[in-house]
């Protein structure tokens, strides 16, 4: 297996006029300073090296790079941490409700560029927690949902995160594997644009097909 499995599961490989590009949602950096873990996970470390072991030409980050709402000295070492393993890679960054002067490390890198969102061959790349822009595209991309979904069977219950198709709109689960996911009918709310959405099909990470949910 895998020291990777967990990010190759909860990231989606695409091909776009960027390369080989690599997209992943919530990494949430840093969230061990704001839920009051004493231990170091390293998780920003092994994102940075699951993303270099992969030969991509472009990393997508759909927002929320960080967790706290501000940027601490500690959490500034974090991400200059991650930002300097990937000085290689084109970083591009569709901030997110999380990321408060995100842009004060992301400027001491000419590879990293911060946007409210991006629009690459016609395909859309944004967190999802503002309205859409007024842009045309043939298919977004998006995080912010966090999206899970509890999977029972013979009495026993089990909170699994997925994917989430609903038209033009797939919605990542967070990479982060310490961070669970809400509820997709929950998640989903947060969004928006997808918040009056009715119904969405659901993948889990292996991309095995749960079915159609309705809202």
């Amino acid at each position: 297996m895998s020291p990777f499995s967990d990010f190759e599961r909860l990231s989606l490989l695409i091909d776009t006029s960027l390369g080989k590009t690599l997209l992943i949602a919530d990494p949430h950096i840093g969230f061990e300073l704001s839920r009051g873990l004493r231990i170091r996970t390293r998780f920003e470390e092994r994102l940075a090296e699951f993303v270099l072991e992969g030969k991509v030409d472009s990393l997508v980050i759909l927002g929320d790079l960080k967790e706290p709402l501000g940027l601490s000295f500690r959490l500034k070492e974090m991400l200059l941490r991650f930002f300097s393993a990937l000085r290689d890679v084109r970083v591009f960054i569709a901030k997110g409700n999380h990321d408060g002067r995100i842009e004060e490390v992301a400027e001491h890198f000419s590879n990293v560029e911060v946007r409210e969102y991006f629009l690459i061959d016609g395909q859309l790349f944004l967190h999802g927690h503002t309205k859409l822009p007024g842009v045309e595209f043939d298919e977004a991309f998006l995080g912010h949902a966090h999206p899970a979904y509890t999977l029972k069977s013979g009495g026993v219950a089990r909170k699994v995160k997925v994917f989430v198709r609903t038209g033009k709109f797939l919605v990542l689960p967070t990479v982060n594997p310490y961070i669970e996911g809400f509820d997709v009918r929950e998640g989903l709310k947060l969004v928006p644009f997808l918040k009056n959405t009715e119904k969405a099909e659901l993948f889990l990470p292996e991309g095995i097909y749960l079915g159609e949910l309705k809202l």
